[in-house]
């Protein structure tokens, strides 16, 4: 499973909509969907930001851990 698959499960986790998540980051839903989809590449400040929104860590985002 790709980085790309956890972002997916933690936003349908946490009741949201690729809307509600692309709005929280400041950019338009298209764009998050390239994301959510692996068809771009994470820029840190997003998986941050997106750590923040989960309450999770980064590592956890990135697959580097399976401990949220």
């Amino acid at each position: 499973m790709g980085y790309y698959r956890r972002l997916r499960d933690l936003r349908e986790d946490n009741d949201l909509t690729q809307q509600q998540v692309a709005e929280y980051l400041h950019m338009k839903q298209p764009q998050y969907n390239r994301y959510e989809r692996g068809l771009r590449d994470l820029p840190s400040d997003v998986i941050i930001a997106l750590a923040r929104l989960y309450k999770t860590s980064a590592d956890y985002i990135l697959e580097l851990s399976d401990e949220p």
